[in-house]
């Protein structure tokens, strides 16, 4: 059976051997793929290589999609081409074929699931020999399907030596026009996203964009990187995602007068084409911008109100603390109160909610022993002990977090410093997607230098808070207190050793305090009021786990057991 059967075979929701990376796995008896069972479709996600999707019970929505470019296999070229399907193709389109004569493609029919056997143009990615993949399309409709796996920027074989700009398109139908207008252009294999959230790309989606991750020398060897995107709400979601993973200093975009690059060659001639690259406007980051340069935040405002934050995954907490991209948030407490398992499982909820990638930076837990608390976390079940967690939840807790974070560690015996944490978090960002960074805690930074302390902090939070809104990540600084406060009550951000700014700059400001057996979380700052506010919650500590828990929610529990005749 072909994947999409092997989902639908599934009537319960369950986690199964993963159809797509089992075989070539040496623990292939793992069940790595999560299938849920919805009222009209069955969806599914492999923790180990990131295949996910969803099919509908009457047909295939959509195609897998692959995050892994490990162990890619060439696939057979096509054994009969038909050219001119090619040529006539291109010509109702505008193209001239003699424009685009280097660019691979080929012709022939293809069956797809709506509609069977039709004509259909191949998109080759990679070698022509021995393809990397071929996406077909209909030349009567817009129905795609997909030989291989395009796990690359359509068009980079093509592109000239010693490019300064790098123009960067939707699909290769516009990669094609711009070649048309003598405007060498790269396209993403996957187009625009299908899910968006609060116009932009669902996190869920993160892993679709590896293939930037692929041409990361050739972005950062260009001055500038041009987006030509479709005029619509996905397109600009896709200049968005792209942008936070390559850094938005460098980026351009250009305005069509009609919805995307071929339509505009079409009604307007290359001419057009021409003039509105020429006409390309940094994406906002700095300078002096009018409040135009600003529309889709504005019109987003307008339509959607503020952008909340994302919820911890505790409800008591949420009033008073939510996470949103673009923010610094402070942690601080005294020695084993617990903030660091605090901000881990506030990670873990959001990984599993929302799809976020986290990388982290912890300098008193060795890795292997940090992933043991992750995976506590996940499971909800102790990694050591009598009651441990079982190898299949171990082995599902390991793919899933392998998924979800990365760990940023100096091997060369090196101090870390705040660059040189920055620097490996564009790589995970540019790579994965990764939407969190946590610094824990601040003080193994070495900040040596000519700068007072501080200078240094004051500098160090400032680095963040930049790179945090270049990329929207949200960043946890763990910070400790000056000294141990036992009758001055729980340390607050003005109490943190080395500066005021550890207030100033934070943009949510969190102790973690242990008063007895209780766990009291205490915001005493929070920017936004939509974000968060002001005050202190209770939680439940679960040391077997490390987990937190709403005290409510534990109440609840404990009268469920109440009315059980035992």
């Amino acid at each position: 059976m072909n994947l999409e059967q092997i989902v639908l075979s599934q009537s319960n929701n369950s986690r199964i051997r993963c159809p797509v990376c089992a075989e070539d796995r040496k623990k292939s008896h793992i069940k790595s793929m999560g299938i849920t069972v919805e009222n009209d479709r069955v969806v599914y996600q492999c923790f180990h290589c990131g295949t996910s999707g969803a099919v509908r019970r009457d047909r295939f929505m959509y195609q897998v999609k692959e995050l892994s470019s490990k162990n890619i296999a060439p696939i057979d070229p096509p054994s009969e081409v038909k050219p001119e399907i090619v040529e006539k193709f291109l010509l109702s389109r505008g193209i001239d074929p003699q424009l685009v004569q280097d660019y691979p493609l080929v012709g022939g029919n293809k069956y797809f699931a709506e509609g069977g056997k039709q004509d259909a143009i191949g998109f080759i990615y990679g070698d022509t020999r021995a393809p990397q993949a071929i996406k077909w399309r209909s030349v009567s409709d817009k129905a795609f399907t997909q030989q291989g796996s395009a796990r690359s920027f359509f068009g980079l074989n093509q592109l000239p030596k010693d490019l300064t700009d790098l123009v960067i398109c939707e699909g290769e139908m516009d990669v094609l026009a711009l070649a048309a207008a003598g405007i060498p252009a790269i396209g993403c294999p996957n187009g625009a996203p299908q899910k968006i959230s609060d116009r932009k790309v669902d996190p869920k989606e993160d892993g679709k964009y590896s293939f930037v991750w692929e041409s990361r020398e050739l972005i950062e060897s260009v001055q500038r990187v041009v987006f030509i995107p479709d005029q619509d709400e996905p397109g600009q979601a896709l200049v968005e995602e792209l942008a936070r993973r390559i850094g938005r200093a460098k980026c351009w975009t250009v305005a069509l007068p009609e919805k995307d690059a071929n339509e505009t060659l079409q009604k307007h001639g290359s001419e057009a084409l021409r003039e509105a690259l020429l006409a390309a406007k940094p994406l906002p980051l700095e300078g002096v911008y009018s409040p135009s340069d600003f529309e889709t935040q504005i019109l987003s405002l307008y339509d959607d109100g503020v952008v909340k934050g994302a919820s911890t995954g505790l409800g008591t907490l949420d009033p008073l603390y939510t996470v949103l991209p673009g923010q610094l948030s402070v942690f601080t407490g005294l020695p084993g109160s617990g903030k660091s398992e605090l901000i881990d499982q506030i990670c873990v909820n959001i990984a599993m909610q929302k799809g976020w990638r986290f990388a982290i930076a912890s300098f008193e837990n060795p890795p292997h022993m940090h992933i043991a608390k992750l995976a506590e976390k996940v499971i909800g079940k102790p990694f050591f002990g009598n009651d441990r967690m079982s190898a299949d939840e171990r082995d599902y807790a390991l793919a899933f977090l392998n998924e979800h974070f990365v760990f940023l560690q100096s091997h060369d015996g090196a101090p870390s410093t705040v660059q040189s944490i920055i620097d490996r978090t564009k790589q995970a960002v540019m790579r994965m997607g990764v939407r969190g960074l946590i610094i824990d805690p601040y003080n193994y930074l070495d900040m040596t230098g000519g700068d007072s302390e501080h200078q240094a902090i004051s500098k160090m939070l400032t680095d963040i808070v930049l790179f945090c809104k270049s990329h929207e990540l949200h960043a946890w600084f763990v910070a400790h207190p000056a000294k141990q406060l036992p009758d001055s009550g729980p340390p607050k951000g003005q109490h943190i050793s080395g500066s005021a700014a550890w207030f100033a700059k934070a943009d949510m400001g969190v102790t973690v305090h242990r008063a007895g057996n209780q766990t009291e979380v205490h915001v005493w700052k929070s920017r936004f009021k939509w974000v968060g506010a002001v005050g202190m919650v209770e939680l439940n500590y679960h040391l077997p786990t490390g987990t937190y828990s709403d005290k409510a929610h534990f109440a609840a529990l404990t009268n469920e057991w109440d009315d059980i005749d035992l």
